[in-house]
């Protein structure tokens, strides 16, 4: 249950079986920028969002395969892994569908940009313009209130509050001949 519900808790899945392993990939898909969302950490990325990423985690889970560690990953997914992962059948779909790019990034690196560096700026901005709203809302909930009630005590005192038989009657009256 350990590695299930460990892996489940991420937001990434992977084939890998060994809690080492596991444990590397979370922490380099968590280090390393989505290439379509960068925004975003890889480990953030689906399929559905950006196919190249999906990709890449396979090759991440290659060379986790291969006994790289987490640190060493990194770095090349930095400075590149060189020719020798010409071979890795990741990279050899993205040859063969003319991805070029994506191929040379692999071997001699994606740079600095690589690397997710967590920015809550646009976290923290869309935290603060919700709480604004939250309390504009309650503000104009409350004035809102506010006036109801100051109309309805205005027409309650234009008429009395004790109303005598007579006034009665004749409301009845007027309702009935509407």
């Amino acid at each position: 249950m350990g590695i299930t519900s460990n892996v489940f808790s991420q937001k990434t899945t992977t084939n890998l079986k060994e809690e080492t392993q596991i444990q590397t990939f979370l922490k380099v898909t968590e280090k390393i920028r989505c290439i379509c969302l960068p925004s975003l950490p890889i480990q953030s990325c689906s399929f559905n969002m950006c196919a190249a990423s999906s990709y890449l985690k396979s090759f991440i889970e290659n060379r986790i395969k291969e006994g790289m560690g987490e640190g060493e990953i990194i770095s090349k997914m930095e400075n590149g892994f060189g020719t020798s992962v010409l071979q890795d059948p990741i990279v050899i779909m993205f040859q063969e569908n003319g991805n070029q790019g994506m191929v040379d990034s692999i071997v001699y690196g994606f740079g600095p940009k690589i690397l997710a560096k967590p920015d809550d700026t646009w976290i923290n901005a869309t935290l603060l313009g919700l709480g604004v709203l939250g309390l504009f809302g309650i503000y104009r909930y409350g004035t809102k209130k506010s006036r109801e009630k100051s109309a309805l005590s205005q027409s309650n005192s234009k008429t009395p509050s004790t109303s005598t038989t007579e006034a009665i009657k004749e409301k009845i009256r007027k309702f009935e001949e509407s």
